[in-house]
């Protein structure tokens, strides 16, 4: 099958499309006739070697896709051949065909798009376990979202929206403001060209923010630290500036709030029952009309190093798609 592979760990730039063995049948497992594919950041760290796991080279990467469900494995319920679906795993999304497990798949319902489809499990649902499952966002909350414009941001920011949480995005280009305003954001900082101390301040009163789900890592989440409203939850969700931070323990003492943790990826292995049932709520969200997943660049398979790069180096708006067929 035609596919993007990493031969080692250098980086998108080192990315070639090729012809790679098609996955094998396995048990529990769903085998998708790939269309759409989108690029995330994580698939940047992945072929850069700076992820948490390392899959053996040659591989595949891309963590999710849409398309029709070519067939399905011993012990596979819910799916069939035909069904038009998203998915969702650590690797294989680029690429003509995909194997993932049938808790990571999710039917897409008539009138959603495959690009706009394979743009929805790995984002929306990072977002949901974030602002739903650990933050339990209140309506009339404060929640402020760095790294706002990309995939996880731009949906955190939706779906705290859809929450009726009060959305205050932080983005680092003027560039991205009208975007993230957009989706729901009812005030914006751009951390580059001003004080990230003394806008929170000003948009809260002094007070500081109740949730702050964090993509960027580095400085940004170490400004944070003190401008956290009491009882508030700061998530650690990303570190795209590549700089994992530390943090005094005295500030969350100080004023009671709770640094918490979100791995949606490792929650999914863990809970494959909440995390399927999670995935189904999120496409019915979307034909809905509640939730707005952002398709950004579309391009074929072949321009795949255009498309990564400009999520590594965070002026990609929303979800790049790699179209493969």
């Amino acid at each position: 099958m035609r596919a993007v592979i990493c031969d080692a760990f250098d980086g998108p730039l080192a990315l070639r499309v090729g012809e790679m063995p098609e996955p094998s049948l396995k048990p529990g497992h769903v085998l998708i006739d790939v269309y759409a594919a989108s690029v995330s950041f994580m698939d940047c760290l992945m072929v850069s070697g700076q992820y948490q796991m390392k899959p053996v080279t040659p591989f595949v990467p891309g963590t999710d896709a849409a398309g029709i469900v070519k067939a399905a494995g011993p012990g596979v319920t819910r799916f069939k051949p035909g069904d038009r679906v998203a998915c969702c795993h650590w690797t294989g999304a680029y690429s003509e065909v995909m194997s993932a497990p049938e808790s990571k798949v999710a039917h897409v319902p008539e009138g959603v798009d495959f690009d706009t489809a394979s743009t929805v499990l790995h984002t929306y649902t990072t977002a949901l376990y974030a602002l739903e499952y650990r933050a339990a966002v209140r309506p009339g909350e404060t929640v402020f979202v760095t790294g706002a414009a990309g995939g996880v941001g731009l949906s955190a920011v939706d779906f705290a929206r859809h929450l009726g949480a009060r959305v205050i995005a932080g983005v680092g280009s003027d560039e991205k403001l009208a975007l993230v305003r957009q989706y729901g954001a009812t005030a914006t900082v751009n951390y580059r060209a001003e004080s990230l101390r003394d806008r929170i301040k000003a948009l809260t009163d002094g007070k500081g923010v109740d949730v702050c789900l964090d993509n960027v890592g580095g400085a940004v989440f170490g400004e944070m630290t003190r401008l956290m409203n009491w009882g508030g939850r700061l998530m650690p969700v990303g570190f795209a500036s590549g700089e994992i931070p530390n943090v005094p323990m005295n500030l969350p003492l100080l004023k009671n709030y709770s640094i918490v943790g979100v791995f949606a990826g490792a929650w999914a292995e863990k809970f494959p029952l909440e995390n399927a049932a999670a995935n189904e709520r999120l496409m019915q969200l979307v034909v809905a009309g509640r939730i707005h997943p952002h398709v950004g660049d579309v391009r074929p398979l072949e321009q795949v190093v255009e498309v990564m790069s400009a999520v590594a180096n965070r002026t990609a708006l929303g979800r790049g798609v790699l179209r493969t067929r």
